[in-house]
């Protein structure tokens, strides 16, 4: 079997919000549709979000399933957390030591959708 594109999709109610959120985080437009969201970045096709009218969003981490969760790996982390934060994003667990070698912190989209920001060593040149 040969996969000519693979997506990710979030459902979501207000697909206007999470749409212009997830464009807004990684730097692409968005191709809007009546039921259906195309978030582009760099010419590529990267994320959908999808009408949900009832969409009920995930209590992480003990209540509803989280359902998905994506995790993006950044150089920036303090510019990357008020990025979110600037885009209607919100905390949902601290990381317990920001001064840690690697770590992570947990976020939600506007439509409660978890996902992390994650940092590492930064690479040193060979």
């Amino acid at each position: 079997m040969k996969i000519r594109h693979r997506m990710i999709v979030l459902d979501a109610a207000d697909i206007h919000a999470v749409s212009a959120f997830w464009a807004g985080l990684l730097g692409g437009t968005v191709e809007p549709g009546e039921r259906w969201h195309n978030v582009w970045v760099d010419g590529t096709w990267q994320l959908g979000v999808q009408l949900a009218p009832d969409h009920v969003p995930p209590d992480w981490p003990g209540g509803a399933s989280q359902q998905i969760h994506l995790d993006f790996y950044v150089d920036d982390f303090d510019a990357a957390h008020e990025q979110v934060i600037a885009l209607g994003g919100r905390l949902l667990k601290a990381a317990e030591d920001r001064g840690a070698t690697y770590g992570v912190q947990v976020y939600a989209d506007p439509a409660g959708h978890p996902f992390c920001l994650c940092w590492l060593p930064a690479a040193t040149p060979s």
